[in-house]
């Protein structure tokens, strides 16, 4: 894996984006990630895909791909709601097409409403103007103990 992740890291990311340094040891494994700040809690999250994020069919793996989608709508509704604690409740996904090796997959979420107890949100992922991937996910939220 050690190759794999040096070969992602080597590859250029585009102006503005800083390697993201937060999130567990699964999500981690799954970088590395960066984010593009666009607001004061507001950012573009991207990855590289490496051969690491492949499937047997040479094209980036649905679930990393979902894992990723999740991942950044949590790091999106926590931001927004920096004294909750969120799990994700549901994560609809729809994959509209593929993403290859050395492709830079941007994320860009919409958080659709934050209550007290649920959150919803959007997110695309796209590699340029090429969206490839369409999530919707509702997070249960609750106060930090």
């Amino acid at each position: 894996m050690t190759e794999e992740r040096d070969t992602a890291e080597s590859l250029p990311v585009p102006e503005g984006f800083e390697k993201l340094s937060r999130g567990g040891p699964y999500f981690i494994a799954l970088g590395p990630v960066y984010e593009k700040k666009t607001g004061e809690r507001d950012a573009i999250f991207g990855v590289r895909i490496s051969p690491g994020h492949l499937n047997a069919g040479g094209i980036a793996h649905g679930g990393m791909l979902a894992t990723l989608a999740d991942s950044i709508l949590g790091i999106a509704i926590l931001r927004a709601n920096r004294d909750k604690r969120i799990a994700t409740v549901n994560l609809t996904t729809d994959f509209l097409e593929a993403a290859r090796q050395g492709d830079w997959v941007e994320a860009h979420v919409e958080i659709h409403r934050s209550g007290n107890r649920l959150a919803f949100a959007d997110c695309v992922l796209q590699v340029g103007e090429r969206r490839i991937l369409r999530a919707s996910g509702v997070f249960a939220m609750s106060p930090k103990v």
